[in-house]
């Protein structure tokens, strides 16, 4: 009797856990059953249960009338009592950045919309005068316990910032920007920026080229512990959609990430250097990579190095240059990361592995499976060693050459990987895999019990500076 009412005790504590806030919390307990390695289970934030209405700190839902400060003065009353959920009800709400702080949960109701403003001074970071960029449209640094929840619509206004490519767009698309929006056309009208645009805002540097390298991300979180983004749609970002950086216990659960095709610089959901991390449920249709890990430096202050505990599943890919990336950058390393249960449909590429020297780094215990893909425009599995990073208007620039065979650092270095129960069904290029003579790039790749259709060529392999061992890959031709 005494055992059984224990056992009450602990479910009816369990429940009250999981129901803060009056919600039920998603079981992350079943992503890290039956796993190929040992992963760090993520935990989810705490937040307090206090409460503030956005419209209750003036905030107006008009689309008109700017909510900077109504955000602010919301997250510091909640500071104030050491956390909680600042709630956006329905409405179309107009702000410039928000800093989210220490236990703070930002809450989208159904029907609420988030727009960033299109000012672009409200981005430039006044107190930091040497600042390259400007201030992301979300962000936080060096802080604990923070979330953005609900299911409404955060939208960054990317239009006003990102540079257009012309052979891209069609010629009705072209001539909007140009008559409608306005902007600069430059490299003999192959390229148009969004400067000195007829809506009237102000430009933040010199030139159109400058500005452009000020674009910034959308949620961007640096060296922050115990994230969770969860249910929201994040769109049409300046640059990168939800990046996570040098960050440890990150959550994105049931995510939509969505942007135009041709967004220059559109990635997804860039998790760069994070260690424990979990992305699940989440549904992507972007204008660059689609779920993709980066690694930069080590940095000896920030809670994480390298991508390292990370489960990835469950996830829809539709447009991404790249659906499951690793890289380009790769430098601090690549560690227990595993990747199942995925759809990817109509992207570039399926699974794409990119580096170069002055990028590179090691991976360890990369585990791929049970993977679907269709329409897959160039390659299903792609590594690559001689990535080199060409911003729009730079094609025309000379670009580094060849890296030479000498011993270096930050050398790619793609081995211990394991793809497996792969099923690709059209793709130009079934598997396509090339290293640096002289270095040893790609090497101790396993794909197995794969099978993949392709338009053009089963597979382009360089065997002299790749190692890969295919074991029951079966290769076939579309029947026409």
């Amino acid at each position: 009797m005494m055992k059984k009412l224990i056992t009450m005790l602990l479910a009816m504590t369990t429940t009250l856990v999981m129901t803060a806030q009056g919600v039920q919390h998603p079981d992350y307990a079943k992503y890290y059953q039956n796993l190929p390695v040992a992963v760090k289970a993520v935990e989810r934030p705490v937040i307090p249960a206090n409460e503030v209405n956005l419209k209750d700190v003036g905030g107006v839902a008009d689309g008109v009338t700017l909510n900077t400060e109504a955000f602010a003065k919301g997250i510091s009353e909640l500071t104030k009592k050491g956390g909680g959920r600042l709630t956006v009800p329905e409405g179309l709400w107009l702000t410039g950045p928000i800093m989210l702080k220490d236990n703070i949960e930002l809450h989208l109701d159904r029907n609420a919309i988030v727009v960033f403003s299109a000012d672009k001074t409200l981005y430039v970071d006044t107190k930091n005068a040497n600042a390259k960029r400007v201030l992301p449209a979300i962000r936080a640094a060096k802080r604990k316990n923070i979330a953005i929840t609900g299911s409404g619509i955060l939208d960054g206004n990317g239009e006003y910032w990102r540079p257009v490519k012309r052979d891209k767009v069609s010629n009705v698309e072209w001539n909007q920007y140009r008559h409608v929006v306005g902007g600069v056309e430059r490299d003999n009208g192959k390229l148009w920026y969004p400067w000195q645009g007829k809506a009237g805002y102000a430009d933040v540097a010199e030139t159109p080229e400058a500005q452009d390298k000020m674009r910034n991300d959308m949620l961007r979180f640096t060296d922050c512990e115990n994230v969770l983004i969860e249910g929201v749609t994040v769109q049409n970002s300046p640059k990168f959609h939800v990046h996570p950086l040098n960050c440890r216990n990150v959550i994105v659960d049931g995510v939509t990430v969505r942007c135009p095709w041709n967004a220059q610089n559109g990635d997804a959901i860039d998790f760069s250097d994070v260690n424990v991390g979990l992305i699940v449920n989440c549904v992507v249709d972007a204008g660059d990579d689609g779920l993709c890990m980066k690694s930069g430096n080590f940095k000896a202050k920030s809670p994480a190095n390298g991508c390292e505990d990370i489960v990835i599943q469950d996830n829809r890919v539709y447009h991404a240059h790249g659906a499951f990336v690793l890289g380009s950058e790769t430098i601090s390393g690549m560690r227990r990361i595993v990747v199942r249960h995925n759809v990817f449909a109509g992207t570039d590429t399926g699974l794409r592995f990119k580096s170069g020297v002055g990028r590179g780094g090691k991976t360890e215990q990369l585990y791929i499976s049970d993977i679907q893909m269709t329409d897959i425009k160039d390659q299903a599995i792609v590594f690559q060693c001689d990535y080199i990073d060409r911003p729009a208007g730079s094609e025309g620039a000379s670009q580094p050459s060849a890296p030479s065979a000498q011993p270096s650092e930050k050398v790619p270095d793609f081995q211990d990987i394991h793809i497996s129960r792969v099923t690709c069904h059209g793709t130009h290029t079934g598997i396509k895999a090339s290293g640096i003579s002289g270095m040893n790039c790609v090497h101790d790749i396993d794909i197995s019990d794969c099978t993949i259709v392709y338009h053009n060529e089963g597979q382009q392999i360089d065997e002299t500076t790749t190692k890969l061992r295919l074991t029951n890959v079966t290769l076939l031709p579309l029947k026409k």
